[in-house]
């Protein structure tokens, strides 16, 4: 609502009569004129209502706390301790039958302005924005160093260039056009990200004041909520900045200048030449408090599989002019579904997560395999071809091709390294600019990352292994129901889910492969599944047919 607009009186609209609002109750959440607010002050049931003036309530009626189930469209009236999540009456019954630990949310809300959890969001915001400004300075020098070098190196150029004739010329152009495709190249590179960090400033600094307003004027319920709301958006930022940071590299600007020019002037093919020195930024992103805070709740560090279970949220058939062979898939930040379709007509295929057809994408090759690599990029294997891919997933322009010694069949990434299995048995370590790092020598087929931990399948002995990043094997499993394992990810607690080929099934094995649990079969509609994918923020599981039948599940 427009803070120029009139606040209209809730009681008085409900009996059709125009009335505009002097005070605001932030539990019925709407207004109140001077004779509604006397009578609401009257009530037993509202007189302890949070009343508060129009002017105050210009300063959180942009703060958006839902008050409403995501899953129900009801009322947040309970609190699970066990799994620290806040249902509706529609969710007790529903999930959480079982728990003993759901109490009504009012035993919590009445404390949450003094919570623990209140005041480490707001000391995280402070730190988070303090963070951002350092690295918004960090960024701004970095500019201005590379247009101090661009203006050495141009000057050089150009003093250089006086001493010969006139028959330089073009090179001297080819030279400078180098150097100001470089400069550009490394500003924008800068650019980028520090349009992140200024966007996220901005959005931490409103998230300041929000959280401040919602402390001092927002009800209970409110804050309790918007406590918990506000915290998971910094999380996701924090995580969204740490990405980038990542990837972010410092550059120089340098020309080395033939030493011959002068002498050589009839034979020499260029002017010099511009070089781009990449060192590793010294930013650094401090995130102590982020997801710690609580309201007396103790969260449990790891969920039991026997726990888990799958609600299906829609499956759909794939639709195309063009052969399909799902080989493998990918949740993509937005939202969206991508499906690698390995066959000559060579298409990914993305599907809104309704099962709306959205596009068919052609690209180089059969694509056999797609990781995410941030918001923008993700990465895409050819099966039998011996290089894979990086592309922006908005436009599919690939921005970088790296080449390998065998056929790269699939690809994990994770903290600015792609893990590829070649071959079907080594699983290799690349950076982004394609530099090598770690080989293991594994048999392979499917992999997955996540922190830590490499999880790859063993198509033929019909085996998940887990290891260190370093390769140094933490378990491997194997169980009878469980034939020729293929796709494979992993869940927020290291637990594992992965498709048996020609067992039809989906089985999720728990984080320290010491128990298992068949969540999909045959019946579920299972048919020579190769491919799985789980989003962590969203909490769902992605599971396609070779056929090309897609199920959307939520993990619950």
């Amino acid at each position: 609502m427009a803070s120029g607009i009139q606040i209209p009186c809730g009681p008085c609209s409900f009996d059709d009569v125009t009335k505009d609002a002097g005070r605001w109750c932030a539990n019925c959440e709407e207004g109140l004129c001077e004779e509604c607010e006397k009578s609401h002050r009257k009530s037993k049931t509202s007189r302890n209502h949070k009343v508060i003036s129009i002017e105050d309530y210009r300063k959180i009626e942009n703060v958006l706390i839902s008050q409403v189930c995501d899953h129900h469209g009801e009322t947040l009236e309970w609190f699970c301790k066990s799994h620290d999540e806040v249902l509706c009456v529609v969710c007790v019954p529903s999930n959480h039958k079982a728990c003993s630990e759901v109490t009504p949310i009012k035993d919590y809300t009445a404390s949450s302005r003094q919570s623990t959890a209140l005041t480490e969001l707001e000391e995280t915001i402070e730190e988070t924005l303090c963070n951002v400004k350092h690295c918004v300075n960090n960024r701004d020098s970095a500019i201005k160093k590379i247009e101090k070098q661009e203006i050495a190196v141009k000057t050089m150029v150009i003093e250089t260039r006086v001493k010969i004739n006139g028959q330089l010329d073009k090179l001297q152009e080819k030279l400078l056009h180098e150097l100001r495709s470089s400069s550009a190249s490394c500003k924008l590179k800068y650019t980028k990200i520090l349009q992140k960090l200024k966007s996220t400033e901005e959005m931490l600094t409103k998230l300041k004041q929000q959280t401040l307003y919602m402390k001092q004027f927002s009800s209970d319920i409110q804050v309790f909520l918007g406590t918990r709301q506000v915290n998971k958006r910094i999380a996701s930022e924090i995580e969204s900045i740490k990405r980038e940071i990542s990837v972010t590299k410092d550059y120089t600007l340098k020309i080395s200048i033939q030493s011959l020019i002068e002498k050589l002037s009839n034979e020499v093919e260029e002017f010099g030449r511009i070089t781009v020195l990449e060192s590793a930024t010294d930013l650094d992103f401090t995130d102590q408090n982020i997801g710690k805070a609580q309201i007396e709740i103790n969260v449990p560090k790891s969920r039991n599989i026997s726990d888990i279970t799958l609600q299906l949220i829609r499956s759909f058939e794939m639709k195309s002019e063009h052969n399909v062979y799902v080989s493998y898939c990918v949740i993509l930040p937005n939202g969206n579904l991508l499906m690698a379709s390995h066959t000559s007509d060579k298409y990914l295929f993305e599907y809104s997560n309704t099962g709306e057809h959205i596009r068919d994408i052609r690209v180089s090759g059969p694509p056999y395999d797609i990781a995410v690599i941030d918001l923008d990029r993700i990465v895409v294997t050819y099966g039998s071809a011996s290089y894979l891919e990086i592309m922006n997933y908005k436009t599919f322009i690939v921005e970088k091709t790296i080449k390998l010694e065998k056929s790269c069949v699939a690809v994990s990434h994770e903290n600015g390294r792609l893990y590829v299995v070649i071959g079907y048995d080594t699983i290799q370590v690349v950076d982004l600019s394609g530099m090598k790092q770690n080989m293991f020598k594994v048999a392979s087929h499917s992999v997955t990352t996540i922190r830590d931990k490499i999880f790859y399948t063993d198509y033929r002995n019909h085996k998940v292994h887990c290891c260190h990043l370093n390769g140094e094997e933490v378990w491997q499993f194997k169980c009878d129901s469980i034939k020729c394992p293929d796709g494979i990810t992993v869940d927020n607690y290291n637990h594992v889910y992965v498709v048996g080929h020609t067992s039809n099934n989906l089985t999720i094995i728990q984080h320290d492969g010491k128990d298992s649990k068949t969540l999909l079969t045959e019946s579920d509609g299972l048919n020579c599944p190769k491919s799985v994918d789980f989003d962590s923020d969203k909490k769902t599981l992605l599971v396609c047919n070779p056929d090309g039948n897609v199920s959307l599940y939520k993990v619950v």
